[in-house]
Order: structure tokens, then C-alpha cells, then sequence
């Protein structure tokens, strides 16, 4: 459990709340004159339960002492609106049953989404108290939310040498290591963590700790003139305690010794302010980008999470094509796959093949945008480039009435009825051999050239013959 900086703890530390610390949020909410009209802080909101309002005061503030959770209300506002910013339902209420529109909006301050805690102070700063406000502000409310956060996994140590790590497992006092004496230990830390780093210095300040503590002592070493090796070796020898800092271990689960004997000693370890708490996120459906229609990022916008290149590649070694497609269509930017899906969810049918994306949408406009013209070919209408660039070559060989012929020598000839109903003629060439040129019905032609010789040359609709 702890290879990659992980570190194993003891439930001690939960319960004696070693690692507990107290956190506090606060909320600024700002009471503005508008063009129509100043906003007010009140406890009568539009549209809001009695409930919503269970932790405010008379004035709208909430009291001290409320425990709030996510969307609870801190301070109660409402902001006059103009008559252009009515709601469709309001419009129709008012069309229906004439009544006059409410002439307010509900603009109060509430708990962040996934934040939680108990109010431990409310401040109000207004010009009638002589405080100094920005221009346009009538009065500032300030409100501290606290949170006790016990040690937990996931939650990041560190030490003072740069040796971070994340917290992956808390265990049993019964199960952790101990010492010959008993004493189990209240950190595990991975020696992994030493030697491609360099940062010997959390060694020293383990060996030093365990004498200091032995001694009843405080030791300052300095970086770059610190206590010398021998000056450490002769404190732990003066506590009684092994020469090079190490000590026999035993496993807490089964009793029996370890191999090796393993460094034990004291450090400072101090818990860093990123807590899996403040990390942790989850989304199922929820807001998307304008341009590409692709989900938002970030926990602050409830933003998805980015399935990047070389999440791809995992999927495509796994040739789990399915997943794949959905995450690049039905879960991302195929705004037609979205409705279908919800729709064959409540149906409870097969959900469809997906569409062309919003992203590959945008490339086209963009190339469009560079002078290249993109045409979408659906694909039962696929057709084959070079073979409608081979039949239109064909046909301007072979029909050059569709395409505009130089002239030639035999380019005016009088054509009799006769001929002409017989659907060919005869000339002479410049050499005065007769040449007879006859039409077939699909349109092509076959020419025969009789050039003075027994033998015939000619073509038939551009092959030998």
C-alpha cells in the first residue's frame, strides 16, 4: 500500500486527532444599487419554503451557530428586474390571468456546491456604521464558515525535505509495525522515496528526533552545516539507542520479525492543504461549452472529466471499441446522440449509432473559413474519385460534342438526307482515302479509315480495333 509516495498511517492518529485541522471559508455578499433600484436584504424571498429559510434571522442574515450544507442560504437579497427580464412562465401567467408581474428577483447568497459546515461569525460593513465601501456598494456582508476535517485517505503529508505523499491506507493500531518494546509506529513511509531523490535529509531528522526525544532535547541543524554524522552516532549512543539509527521491527498482524531492520524515528510530517475532500467530483449530465458543445471542465463549472489522448490510447489497447465511441460521441459533443440516448433510456430501447460531432462540425467551418470547400457525402453516397475522374475523361474522348473540339480538316462536310437518315456518312480525308463514320446507339461512334490498303485500322469507342 505504499509504493508511488504512498503512506500508511495508524487509526491513532484519527482518534486522538492528531491530523484534525479546522477550516474556514468565508463568504462576501455585496448589496449594490441598480439603475432599478437599490437591492435588498430581507427574509421575504419569492418562491422560497419556510424550510429555506429555517437558519435566517429576521434581517435575512444567517444566525451563528447554523450547521449549513450545500445550497442552504446565507443571506437572503432580492434585486428589482425590469420588464424585459420576465421569465416565459411569468409572461404567460400574466397573459393568462393578468396579474402583475412579481417585481423582483431572487439574488441571494448560498452554500457552494459539495461545501459543508457550521457559521462561526457574520460581519456587515454599510456607510450608515462610517465604513469605507467601493462605488455603487451599499452595504458588505461577511460570512465565516468552519469545518473540522479529520485525517482521512487520499488527504496529502509531507515532510520538510520535499518528501510529499498521499495517504493510502489507515490501519489498526494492532496492525501496524512495532518495536521490540511495543510501541507500534504511527507512519510508514516507502524507502523508495530516498535514494533517486537525494533528500537524506529526512534520514538525519529521524535519527536526530529519536535521540532528541530520548534525551529530552531540541536540536537546530542548519542546511549545509548541519550536525555531522559522528555528532549523531554518539547522540544515539549517549540515549541507548543502536548506533545507525535502526531498530528490529515486527509485523502487527502475524508477530513475527522482518527481515531487515528498518530506521525508526521522529519527524515532523505536516498535512498539506490539498484534501480529497476539496478534490473529489462526480458528474452525470450537467453544463457544456457553446463553440464545440463538449462538457465544461473543473469541479467550479460541475465540468466533466477529460478523457485526453493517451486515455484513448488505454481504450484502443483494450479494443474496447464501444466505450470508446460513446465517450467521443454520446458523452462528449454529438448533440443528436445526447437527446437520442435520453430518449432510448426512457423508452427503454436500443440506443442509436452516432451522428457527426459539434467539434468535426467547427473543423469544417474553420477550413471553410481558410477558402477549402468541405462537402458531407452521407455514405450511401460515397462515390469514387478517380473513377468519376476516369468516366469524365472517358467522356470527353468519346463525346466531343460535350466538350469544345478544335478544329479539323474534316469539320465542314456537307451532310446529304440520305446520310443523315442513315446515321452516317462518307468523306474523303486531305490524301483522298473515302472515310465513313457511323453512330451507334448508345451514342458512341465507330470510325473506320480505309487508307488506300487491303487492311482496316479504326476505333471503337477508344479501343483498338
Amino acid at each position: 500500500y505504499n509504493f508511488e509516495d504512498a503512506i500508511i498511517i495508524s487509526r491513532k492518529l484519527v482518534e486522538d486527532d492528531t491530523l484534525t485541522s479546522v477550516h474556514i471559508v468565508d463568504y462576501m455578499i455585496e448589496v449594490r444599487e441598480t439603475k432599478l433600484g437599490p437591492e435588498i436584504v430581507t427574509r421575504d424571498i419569492p418562491n422560497v419554503s419556510e424550510d429555506a429559510l429555517r437558519h435566517l434571522d429576521d434581517d435575512g442574515i444567517v444566525r451563528i451557530g447554523a450547521e449549513v450544507h450545500p445550497g442552504d442560504i446565507l443571506v437572503g437579497k432580492i434585486t428589482p428586474k425590469g420588464e424585459q427580464e420576465l421569465s416565459s412562465e411569468e409572461r404567460l401567467l400574466r397573459a393568462i390571468f393578468g396579474e402583475k408581474a412579481k417585481e423582483v428577483r431572487d439574488t441571494s447568497q448560498r452554500m457552494s456546491n459539495g461545501k459543508h459546515g457550521k457559521v462561526v461569525g457574520v460581519k456587515v460593513f454599510s456607510r450608515e456604521n462610517g465604513h469605507e465601501l467601493k462605488a455603487g456598494v451599499l452595504m458588505q456582508i461577511q460570512v465565516f464558515v468552519a469545518q473540522m476535517r479529520k485525517i482521512s485517505v487520499g488527504d496529502k503529508l509531507g515532510g520538510r525535505h520535499g518528501n510529499k505523499g498521499v495517504i493510502a491506507r489507515i490501519l489498526p493500531v494492532e496492525d501496524m509495525p512495532f518495536m521490540e518494546d511495543g510501541t507500534p509506529v504511527d507512519i510508514v513511509l516507502n524507502p523508495l522515496g530516498v535514494p533517486s531523490r537525494m533528500n537524506i535529509g529526512q534520514l538525519f531528522e529521524t535519527h536526530l528526533g529519536m535521540a532528541a526525544r530520548a534525551l529530552g532535547m531540541k536540536v537546530a541543524s542548519p542546511s549545509f552545516n548541519g550536525v555531522p554524522i559522528n555528532k549523531i552516532q554518539s547522540l544515539l549512543k549517549d540515549a541507548g539507542l543502536p548506533e545507525d539509527g535502526k531498530q528490529q521491527l515486527y509485523d502487527g498482524r502475524t508477530g513475527g520479525a522482518y527481515k531487515e531492520r528498518t530506521t525508526v524515528g521522529s519527524m515532523y510530517m505536516i498535512k498539506l492543504n490539498h484534501m480529497v475532500a476539496d478534490k473529489i467530483h462526480a458528474r452525470s449530465t450537467g453544463p457544456y461549452t457553446m463553440v464545440t458543445q463538449q462538457p465544461l471542465g473543473g469541479k467550479a463549472q460541475n465540468g466533466g472529466q477529460r478523457f485526453g489522448e493517451m486515455e484513448v490510447w488505454a481504450l484502443e489497447a483494450y479494443g474496447a471499441a464501444n466505450t470508446l465511441q460513446e465517450m467521443l460521441t454520446i458523452k462528449s459533443d454529438d448533440v443528436y446522440g445526447r437527446s437520442k440516448a435520453y430518449k432510448s433510456n426512457i423508452k427503454k430501447t436500443e440506443i442509436v449509432g452516432p451522428k457527426v460531432t459539434e467539434s468535426f462540425n467547427v473543423l469544417v467551418k474553420e477550413l471553410q473559413g481558410l477558402g477549402l470547400k468541405v462537402d458531407l457525402v452521407a455514405s450511401d453516397q460515397l462515390v469514387d474519385a478517380e473513377a468519376v475522374l476516369a468516366t469524365n475523361i472517358h467522356d470527353e474522348a468519346t463525346h466531343p460534342s460535350k466538350v469544345e473540339a478544335p478544329t479539323s480538316a474534316i469539320s465542314d462536310v456537307d451532310v446529304t438526307e440520305e446520310e443523315a437518315a442513315s446515321g452516317g456518312f462518307e468523306f474523303e480525308d486531305s490524301e483522298g482515302h473515302p472515310i465513313t463514320e457511323e453512330f451507334s446507339d448508345d451514342g458512341a461512334f465507330v470510325t473506320a479509315t480505309n487508307d488506300g490498303d487491303d487492311d482496316m485500322t479504326g476505333t471503337d469507342e477508344g479501343e483498338e480495333v
